[in-house]
């Protein structure tokens, strides 16, 4: 009984390799916008104090992103304002330049009022988009 089991199950399985349905792609969805936390405008200001604070104390992008505990290239690219700190990392920036995070933090809108944006944007939602 055996055999004749394992020969039906063989013979079953070739059947269905050999008539397989021509496979469907799913229908192309609407791309939707997805919503992001990232503001430019933020994170150029957050780098150009960054920077600034690094210069006057007068230590290099690598030595500050090794007592930050920051990788290095990702260091540089929060400098140029390419990405955005989280809160764990700016506090962690902060300590390694001997600064407070709200110091960071007001160093930063200082940069972003000096640039021509307003307090009020930070309260807007999310969704609404600012041309500047």
């Amino acid at each position: 009984m055996y055999g004749i089991y394992a020969v039906s199950r063989k013979r079953r399985s070739l059947h269905s390799a050999a008539v397989q349905q021509p496979s469907r792609s799913p229908p192309a969805k609407a791309q939707s916008r997805r919503s992001t936390s990232f503001d430019p405008l933020a994170a150029k200001a957050f780098g150009d104090a960054i920077r600034a604070l690094r210069e006057s104390a007068g230590v290099a992008q690598d030595q500050l992103a090794l007592s930050a505990n920051i990788d290095r290239s990702y260091y540089g690219k929060l400098e140029r304002g390419e990405r955005q700190p989280s809160l764990g990392l700016l506090l962690r920036a902060a300590r390694a330049l001997g600064v407070s995070g709200a110091t960071l933090v007001h160093e930063t809108e200082k940069r972003l009022e000096s640039a021509g944006v307003s307090k009020q944007r930070a309260g807007q939602s999310s969704r609404t988009k600012v041309r500047l």
